[in-house]
């Protein structure tokens, strides 16, 4: 097995093992937020979004890019065996994040009310904005331990950590609501269950991996020197995720201003109907950023380019069709839930996860590929255009169009920089992706969408019926239609199988239907 096959077989079971914990606190979370959206009146579930607003701008001056740092040199000591290296970034990261985290908490506590007068116009979320505040202070915790965990590729814990954070939210969301206490209930529990994992996040980072690294030679801890080399790394990416961030609170604002709560209400709900999507994205996009910090572009040119491919093609295998089933079946799909309410919402869902097919053609993969091989000043450029036309776009359409351009202008903004990225990685590192293939596993999807669309359209069934009729019907037309076009080919099929293997027993569950569409596949 070649080496980039080797490391994608690993990939696998860290995807695999980030998928489980993404895919379960995904439904938990949704199942609990689906309650508490039911529970509430659409205004006064649109006030929680609002009150998260500025402790959430706030907290972008806390990611100064040392999550990603922790990341990539986590997983490059691993590779090199430098496991006293290791203890010191783990050290250091959990210094940071703790100081900067509770005097970020602390800050926006100060200012909440000059944030509900002032800024929102709705002196009522005051209490909302308080308990929100210390939100920063407990993703500080949470985010520097699941750094630590996908770098030293624990996805386990990763997924372990996140279920008990989505347990707890949606628990104490539905019991302090019930309770009577509202907007400020659902609040309240949100944050104090993010506390209480982001303690037990570090208690489980001590003993699963920082209790059993060993310093060189009996060195002391090097934590503000370590701290350094993170922050240098990371200052590029801070910058920008920062940029964008804030750029991403102020169109928040807009749409406050300039749309009802109800539309934020609206919003928000298909926001959660997409984790649909993002638990297939996610535990694929976590996997990137480590499996590339262990090749070295001047050395190992030729893998990182086969490695580039194969995650290219194989995450649009498993992602873009999630996205056009979505899109075909988010209709019925929210009105099995909510049944009338909500009407806007699927129109908000789908506009929403159009951008995701673009991962067919290297979207978030190629950001990864680059911040890997240390050009972080690379990624920083290639987000500040698209900041740049980002914030153009929505000055222009929020107004008027209110979620729709917010929305539209997020399918349209990253397209620039994708096609820069693909150029640069073609001419520094001479990896591009199987252009061929990806479009044919977009038509092959959109295809299996449109059929089941109009078939579905046509019935007159209740809406959870329809919903399982049309996720059968896109199912059989994507597993016929993609290997008679050729979107996936016998030595995919191989790969698959390979793969698998790195989900442990349950790898034999896939092996059938592999062996089915391997019957359809040409040569």
């Amino acid at each position: 097995m070649s080496k980039a096959q080797d490391m994608a077989k690993v990939s696998a079971k860290g995807v695999f093992n980030i998928f489980w914990g993404l895919a379960g606190s995904s439904i938990v979370s949704a199942i609990g937020v689906m309650i508490v959206a039911g529970m509430l009146e659409e205004a006064e579930y649109g006030l929680v979004a609002i009150a998260l607003m500025g402790p959430t701008l706030i907290a972008t001056l806390r990611d100064w890019g040392v999550d990603w740092a922790t990341i990539k040199y986590t997983a490059q000591y691993r590779s090199e065996e430098k496991f006293g290296n290791i203890k010191n970034v783990v050290a250091a990261i959990t210094v940071f994040e703790l100081i900067l985290g509770f005097s970020l908490s602390i800050f926006s506590f100060f200012i909440s009310g000059f944030m509900a007068t002032a800024i929102f116009d709705r002196p009522n979320i005051l209490p909302l904005i308080q308990i929100a505040s210390f939100t920063i202070f407990a993703e500080a915790l949470f985010k520097a331990a699941q750094s630590v965990f996908t770098g030293y590729e624990k996805m386990e814990y990763h997924s372990i950590t996140t279920v008990i954070y989505s347990t707890l939210k949606a628990a104490m969301m539905i019991l302090l609501v019930l309770l009577g206490m509202g907007a400020f209930g659902v609040t309240l529990g949100a944050t104090t269950a993010y506390l209480i994992s982001g303690v037990i996040s570090v208690v489980f980072l001590y003993f699963a991996i920082y209790k059993k690294l060993k310093l060189q030679d009996e060195s002391k801890l090097e934590i503000f020197s370590t701290i350094k080399t993170l922050f240098w790394y990371g200052l590029p990416l801070s910058i920008s995720t920062i940029v964008s961030s804030i750029l991403a609170q102020v169109y928040n604002v807009l749409v406050a201003v300039y749309t009802t709560d109800a539309d934020v209400a609206n919003y928000q709900v298909a926001l959660n109907f997409a984790f649909i999507v993002t638990f297939f994205v996610m535990p694929v996009i976590t996997v990137l950023l480590p499996a590339f910090s262990k090749l070295d572009s001047q050395k190992e040119q030729e893998t990182l380019g086969h490695v580039f491919q194969f995650s290219v093609k194989y995450a649009s295998l498993l992602i873009v069709p999630v996205v056009f089933i979505v899109i075909a079946l988010s209709q019925p799909g929210v009105a099995t839930l909510f049944g009338t309410k909500y009407a806007v919402t699927p129109l908000y869902l789908s506009m929403y996860v159009v951008s995701f097919v673009f991962i067919a053609f290297g979207y978030m993969t190629v950001e990864n590929i680059i911040k890997s091989q240390g050009r972080t000043d690379v990624n920083m450029k290639l987000a500040l255009i698209t900041s740049a036309l980002g914030l153009v776009l929505n000055i222009a359409l929020i107004p008027t169009f209110g979620i729709l351009g917010l929305l539209a202008t997020s399918i349209i903004s990253g397209v620039p920089s994708l096609i820069i990225s693909l150029w640069w990685i073609k001419k520094k590192y001479n990896a591009t992706i199987d252009w061929s293939s990806s479009i044919k596993i977009v038509l092959s999807s959109a295809l299996a969408a449109a059929i089941t669309y109009g078939t579905t359209m046509q019935l007159t069934f209740s809406n959870w019926i329809i919903l399982i009729i049309g996720a059968a019907i896109f199912l059989a037309t994507f597993l016929v239609v993609t290997p008679l076009i050729g979107a996936i080919n016998k030595t995919d099929i191989q790969t698959f199988k390979e793969l698998a293997k790195g989900f442990g027993p349950l790898g034999a569950i896939f092996n059938k239907p592999l062996s089915i569409i391997e019957r359809l596949t040409r040569d």
